[in-house]
């Protein structure tokens, strides 16, 4: 009883555990550079940050974040692998959103 209590605590935290938890931050950084700075930057002026850190942005979990990055990858027809989406979403929470989840 003890030995599935603990199966299922593990399974739960991983539930709720950030979902780009192992992803590489600093592989999504040149891929947001490389992909989406001009195209925010033309929309949204200066740098193109501000569409990350205006005051009605739509995303506002991890996993909207991820979801969020994932449309764009669908939308511009970048062919990101989900590793890759992952890297971005990490990168964008540690420099922008700061989701704790």
């Amino acid at each position: 009883m003890k030995i599935l209590f603990f199966v299922l605590l593990l399974l739960s935290h991983n539930a709720f555990a950030e979902p780009y938890a192992k992803a590489d931050a600093v592989a999504g950084k040149a891929l947001i550079e490389k992909n989406c700075i001009s195209c925010h930057a033309s929309s949204y002026g200066g740098d193109g940050s501000a569409i990350y850190t205006r005051e009605f942005h739509k995303v506002s979990t991890s996993k909207g974040l991820v979801a969020q990055v994932r449309n764009c990858n669908t939308m511009l027809g970048l062919k990101w692998f989900e590793d890759e989406e992952l890297n971005a979403a990490k990168y964008l929470n540690n420099t922008y959103y700061k989701f704790a989840e």
